[in-house]
């Protein structure tokens, strides 16, 4: 099998999968409103600029390009089929497929495992391998890879770039993640619907995007996993350069059921799954929230030069639970050395508090907030920065976005680029200022605090990953 036996033929294909010269649609559609229209709209409409052929025999032509009856009536190199036809007929295609040298078949049709159709799954699998083309699919929406262009799916066009490649096994977590990366503002590099698996597994998709310098972010949702030891071995390497996030449905055996009815899923038992995790360097989220939360605040935050972290806070109450927090995900309040302990007492006022957290007390104005934080940007010592901010009349929401964001400037100015998240606690005012602090790619959070902590402990964790000589 190509996947087994020669892994450069196997990057080989997928490198033509995501970055395909041409794409075939058998059962494109003239009508409005079905899938294999969707499919040729996205393409053209999402600005892909290679070739783009329709097969349907009964039609001319559809939104502007030539239709074809079959495969083999093409004349030019085929990379890519996406395929929306019944499932009983997908067999038919393959060996026309494997005579044009397509690289991979796109099977959006269901009807295979997930209703318990193994014995067609399979023999789609076989022959597929046979003629020596992969399967993404089947049961899956398309995927997306924003640095071509390339829309190939029937959901909703999505073409914002970034750095983070999203994974998903369900076609409903597939549209969750497009639906929060869009609110977000986070861009993809890479959004991938997997569907049944029959093929093209997380083992071929960490081996791509680990070398692909589009992505920086690998998060996947997943039910289970087809080859442990691959995965092991793959997501080990892999995270050493990349940071992997990924969500394992079915935790529950009542979960593992509701995997196996859903995409013909074999969930195994929870913990040999976190083991394989903690062993082979991935971050294991527990909610869907939290795996995307966690993609877009590593692809937010700059990397640190260490694990020293200190909390300036306008509220002690603040302050003590961003420190109970860190010390739940595992992020290093930093030993206020003597002299920086000096410096910041000059900022804060008498009954205010130094040490770790640094309370400036919520009566004092933004220069206080800002010189603070400045000050720990500046010391090499820290690395990192939690701000813990109060609503005040005194320094508004939007005025503390304004002089964090003037912080951060002035640090860059410098040379000075660290991790930065924030707490905000307050009246609604306090969302519009997480926004803008969003913006400047500050990781904050209202009302949740928590989560602040939980993405810098994230990025920590990674950074002791790819430091570390296991």
């Amino acid at each position: 099998m190509v996947k087994l036996h020669d892994p450069q033929a196997r990057l080989k294909a997928l490198d033509r999968i995501f970055k395909p010269r041409s794409v075939a649609v058998i059962g494109a559609s003239s009508t409005p409103g079905k899938i294999g229209y969707a499919i040729v709209e996205n393409l053209k409409n999402g600005g892909y600029q290679g070739k783009i052929y329709p097969v349907n025999p009964k039609a001319e032509e559809i939104l502007g390009f030539r239709c074809y009856q079959g495969l083999r009536d093409i004349e030019g190199e085929i990379d890519v089929v996406m395929v929306a036809i019944p499932a009983a007929v997908v067999p038919k295609i393959i060996p026309d497929a494997g005579a044009k040298g397509v690289a991979g078949l796109i099977i959006i049709s269901s009807g295979f495992a997930e209703i318990g159709e193994h014995e067609l799954q399979q023999q789609v699998t076989e022959l597929a391998e046979a003629h020596n083309v992969r399967i993404m699919g089947p049961n899956i929406y398309g995927y997306y890879y924003t640095p071509m262009n390339l829309c190939a799916t029937f959901c909703t066009p999505y073409t914002e770039r970034g750095g983070v490649a999203l994974v998903s096994q369900s076609g409903g977590v597939g549209m969750a993640i497009l639906g929060f990366s869009r609110s977000r503002g986070m861009g993809v590099s890479a959004i991938v619907g997997l569907g049944n698996k029959s093929d093209i597994d997380e083992d071929d998709l960490l081996e791509f995007f680990g070398a692909d310098p589009n992505t920086k972010v690998i998060a996947i949702h997943m039910e289970d996993i087809k080859d442990g030891p691959g995965f092991l071995e793959t997501a080990q390497r892999v995270s050493k350069k990349k940071p992997i996030v990924i969500l394992k449905a079915g935790r529950t055996a009542e979960g593992a059921r509701a995997a196996a009815s859903h995409t013909g899923a074999l969930a195994g038992a929870d913990d040999v799954y976190d083991a394989a995790f903690r062993q082979s360097g991935v971050i294991r989220a527990d909610t869907l929230e939290e795996l995307l939360d966690w993609a877009w605040s590593l692809q937010t935050l700059p990397d640190p030069k260490g694990e020293n972290s200190i909390i300036i806070t306008g509220a002690g109450g603040l302050g003590v639970l961003l420190t109970d927090a860190c010390v739940q995900h595992g992020v290093k309040l930093m030993s206020m050395p003597p002299d920086l302990d000096e410096e910041f007492k000059k900022l804060i006022p008498p009954f205010g508090a130094s040490g770790n957290p640094i309370d400036i007390t919520g009566g004092e104005p933004p220069e206080t907030y800002k010189n603070a934080i400045l000050l720990g940007l500046r010391d090499p010592r820290v690395h990192s920065l939690i701000l813990g901010y109060w609503h005040t009349i005194i320094t508004p929401p939007l005025v503390f976005a304004d002089l964090v964001s003037d912080a951060l400037d002035e640090a860059k100015k410098e040379g000075i680029v660290k991790p930065v998240v924030a707490a905000l606690a307050g009246d609604i005012e306090v969302e519009e200022a997480t926004s803008r602090l969003r913006k400047r790619g500050v990781v904050a959070y209202p009302y949740a605090g928590e989560k602040a902590v939980a993405a810098l402990g994230v990025k920590s964790r990674v950074w002791r990953n790819s430091h570390s000589t296991a």
